[in-house]
């Protein structure tokens, strides 16, 4: 059997934590098993569902790296084929026309209600001779098992199983004709050939339901399984306040796509105690056995950690590719392009100190910022106080003995004058740094002065700030 699954979001908000998380799931399931992920967008609400909310999810599964087989298909656009499949339900009487009037169904709620039924609808025109009321457009129910019970064998859950007696005759069309999620999933996933129905088990409730519709059209089901829904790191239901963001506001925000899948991943996913798994891996390794049945705590500090942890192992070209359009909007008019080299150069000192992309494009700015410098307020009161001015002074003078310029040979000629002077060397290296960077805070000075070569450090190290008179 040639595995088939399939991610199925209603275009009525962003992509948000969960549902990239189900999309994963089915995504390396389809391809640990060589077999097709496919894109099913659940748009039937036309109220709700929007163009935009559609482009989101499809921003957020590109760049997570979740390509899908074939076109994305819309479930609005199978309408035809859903009242289709109702029709036949009719004709095999196995579905019938319900003319209950709103009112009416209110009623029996409420009766529902006062005696703690499960089910409200009381089958009035299950199997009536009534003659239909004139002006009603009529609902299509299906004809639900009265008696014993509906099992589920799921791959995660094991076998659930519910009374039919709190089944019930659910709405197959409305009184417009448009479909119900229920009838429409069922068809569509038939149609699609999916073998793997992989979703939250939030949707439990509703397999019982689309259960019975599979059984009166003589369809085979696919295989379900509900993963554990994903909780905030104190235990409680996934809102904003733990991180429940869109998943493109975790790329905004500086997030690489290896470590959020990676994070995802272990979300409700383990193998041993195998932490960093790189995308390859997760095919191979990827399988429904290793999912448990508790729900997942989403911590941002560990995800921020594991972000660091791939940020470290990560291609120096691959990161300064990333941070270039962060930095270049950044600095504007006062981007200077031929800092493009030495940003790749310095990366290996400039990736151990960040944590997030933001972080990173925000520490190596100054590799392609154009002079004059624009120190900020802690290097503007560091250089203009004792005598950090005339040491840099000095530093500068010394370089004429540096032939080899190395980071060592740097190193030490810092040394030799901080020893003239008498002073600690963070005396000479700090006033560098602020010429160097317009910071107190960078990589070693002499790293970067090697990255930038002679002649740019130098020019650096001479420059006069813009705000020197602040």
């Amino acid at each position: 059997m040639s595995v088939v699954t399939r991610f199925a979001p209603s275009p009525t908000g962003y992509l948000h934590i969960g549902g990239a998380r189900t999309a994963l799931f089915n995504w390396l399931f389809a391809r640990h098993h060589n077999g097709k992920f496919l894109l099913r967008i659940e748009d039937t609400d036309r109220e709700r569902s929007t163009d935009d909310a559609v482009d989101k999810i499809f921003k957020g599964l590109e760049w997570l790296g979740l390509d899908w087989d074939g076109d994305a298909i819309s479930q609005f656009e199978r309408r035809d084929r859903h009242a289709e499949v109702a029709q036949q339900l009719l004709d095999e009487g196995k579905a019938y026309y319900c003319y209950c009037s709103p009112e009416e169904l209110a009623e029996m709620r409420e009766e529902a209600r006062a005696v703690g039924r499960t089910v409200a609808y009381d089958r009035r025109w299950r199997d009536s001779d009534a003659t239909p009321p004139e002006g009603v457009k009529p609902v299509v129910r299906l004809k639900a098992p009265l008696e014993g019970e509906t099992v589920v064998k799921d791959a995660v859950q094991g076998e659930v199983k519910i009374s039919n007696e709190n089944i019930d005759d659910m709405i197959l069309l409305r009184g417009d004709g448009t479909p119900t999620y229920m009838l429409a999933v069922v068809v569509d996933d038939h149609d699609m050939g999916v073998t793997h129905a992989i979703r939250g088990d939030d949707h439990l409730t509703n397999t019982f339901r689309q259960k019975v519709i599979y059984d009166a059209l003589g369809w085979e089901t696919p295989t379900f399984a509900h993963i554990p829904l994903i909780h905030g790191s104190d235990g409680k239901k996934l809102s904003k306040r733990h991180g429940a963001l869109a998943a493109d506001s975790y790329r905004d925000e500086g997030f690489l796509p290896e470590a959020m899948c990676n994070y995802l991943l272990r979300l409700g996913w383990g193998r041993g105690d195998e932490e960093f798994i790189p995308r390859d891996k997760a095919i191979e390794w990827f399988d429904l056995d290793g999912i448990g049945k508790a729900p997942a705590r989403f911590d941002t500090t560990k995800l921020t950690a594991l972000n660091f942890d791939y940020m470290r192992q990560a291609d120096d070209q691959h990161l300064a590719d990333l941070v270039l359009p962060l930095i270049a909007k950044e600095l504007g008019d006062k981007y200077n392009k031929e800092g493009e080299g030495w940003l790749v150069s310095g990366m290996p000192g400039l990736k151990d100190r960040a944590k997030t992309l933001l972080e990173l494009a925000a520490n190596s700015a100054f590799y392609l910022r154009a002079l004059p410098f624009t120190y900020d307020s802690k290097a503007l009161k560091l250089m203009n106080k004792g005598n950090a001015k005339e040491l840099l002074q000095l530093f500068v003078a010394s370089l004429d003995n540096v032939s080899e310029w190395t980071q060592e040979n740097l190193e030490n000629a810092a040394k030799s004058l901080a020893e003239s002077q008498e002073v600690g060397l963070g005396k000479i290296a700090q006033p560098i740094r602020v010429a160097l960077t317009g910071s107190t805070v960078s990589p070693s000075v002499f790293e970067v002065m090697a990255v930038l070569g002679r002649e740019e450090a130098v020019r650096r190290l001479r420059c006069e700030p813009e705000n020197q008179g602040e």
